[in-house]
């Protein structure tokens, strides 16, 4: 199967288990490959052959400005969802989620997740 990947989706948004990150928020950066079949894209040069990859990009930049999770995982795992929902050729969606600053003193590195979820495991 070919993939599709979306790397550096970057938004400010206010996920985390701490209260000063919804109150204050934080950077986020998303990496996500899509598991579709290019072929047909391949010979046709047509958009309409593949998977537009601004819908996922916009998509992902919405959740992480608007919705407040508790955990990044439940984060990753809504943007994986809005993937799989959004084109019935995508078979499967890898979401790596960083939170780029987490509020863990004297911790100067990165936080991240990630998730891979099937089309087959939404259906059954």
């Amino acid at each position: 199967m070919d993939t599709l990947e979306i790397s550096g989706i970057r938004a400010y948004g206010y996920t985390g288990a701490l209260p000063e990150e919804n109150a204050l928020g934080q950077w986020y950066e998303v990496d996500v490959t899509l598991w579709i079949d290019l072929a047909l894209a391949g010979q046709t040069d047509q958009l309409a052959d593949t998977y537009d990859y601004a819908q996922i990009i916009q998509a992902a930049q919405r959740l992480i400005e608007t919705e407040k999770f508790s955990l990044i995982e439940r984060l990753a795992a809504a943007i994986a969802d809005k993937a799989l929902g959004s084109d019935c050729r995508i078979e499967q969606v890898r979401v790596r989620a960083t939170k780029l600053s987490p509020p863990v003193p004297h911790f100067s590195g990165q936080v991240a997740v990630e998730i891979v979820r099937q089309r087959a495991a939404m259906l059954g």
